[in-house]
């Protein structure tokens, strides 16, 4: 798949380097950032996560960006730990109508050449995590790059583009022009409103399965396919065929209520399942 390949090219920059591991055992240490900065309507926020972690998004009705980091560290030694804490962390760019959350570490190579000399290169491949919790103003547009670890966006509407490596990722949306696209894991979708407010979207999904939950007397068009192994299930009644023949067991065509905006939806090898919000 075209872009299955695209997103292993991009994972790379999430990949932990192989190296001489420290003897004995690792001792843990966890902090935690909060950071709060003022978003105008309709900005975008772009977060570049860990290569572990978890990133959870939630639209809210200030205009503010609000940022909970939780960092975990192992070393073989407090003194070790304090090396990594001043380079596995975060940083955080402001400009008028953008906030860029980005993490630093010793996963980046070109990080490291750049801020670093002689650094022991035992404690460059020692496990590490940062979970993102961030709040954004509700009309905010979201470009998100994350690595292996769940991913939760509720409440937002804007312009979504999401790439990660690995993740049990679950999205509540009601509109905006989305593109998502995940390498493996499984992706949830609810859809808590009878029409989509916005473009479209567009679900891709290279390994894993694919849930998507509507309400009752939602209207939309809806592709699907599943590309290789797998199968799409339907239980949502009001999913009928566009044209004839267009519903298959692989290849989805079809029309939710009235129509409207177009949500796509792609699996390389897994399931896509449609249901009703509700049903078991």
């Amino acid at each position: 798949m075209i872009f299955a390949a695209s997103l292993l090219s991009a994972s790379n920059a999430f990949a932990q380097k192989d190296s001489k591991q420290p003897a004995g055992p690792l001792i843990s240490r966890t902090t935690t950032s909060h950071e709060n900065y003022r978003l105008s309507y309709g900005g975008t926020v772009s977060v570049v996560g860990a290569p572990v972690g978890a990133i959870t998004i939630e639209g809210w009705q200030k205009n503010e960006i609000d940022i909970t980091a939780s960092i975990e560290l192992q070393a073989p030694n407090a003194a070790a730990l304090d090396q990594l804490a001043a380079l596995n962390t975060f940083a955080v760019d402001v400009d008028l109508n953008h906030v860029r959350i980005m993490t630093t570490g010793t996963h980046d190579r070109t990080f490291m050449k750049r801020v670093t000399k002689n650094f022991p290169k035992a404690l460059i491949g020692l496990p590490w995590k940062l979970d993102f919790n961030i709040k954004v103003p509700a009309m905010t547009g979201l470009e998100i790059d994350g690595g292996v670890g769940p991913i939760n966006l509720t409440g937002v509407e804007g312009a979504l583009r999401l790439n990660a490596l690995k993740s049990d990722a679950s999205f509540s949306l009601t509109g905006g022009l989305v593109a998502v696209t995940i390498q493996a894991g499984s992706i949830n979708l609810t859809v808590p409103v009878r029409g989509w407010h916005g473009l479209g979207a567009e679900f891709r999904l290279a390994s894993g399965n694919l849930n998507v939950d509507f309400p009752a007397g939602f209207s939309a068009d809806i592709d699907a396919d599943v590309l290789r192994l797998g199968e799409i299930k339907s239980s949502f009644a009001d999913l009928q065929a566009r044209d004839r023949n267009s519903m298959t067991p692989h290849s989805v065509r079809a029309r939710a209520g009235s129509g409207g905006a177009t949500l796509t939806f792609t699996v390389g090898d897994g399931t896509i399942v449609f249901k009703q919000s509700g049903a078991q």
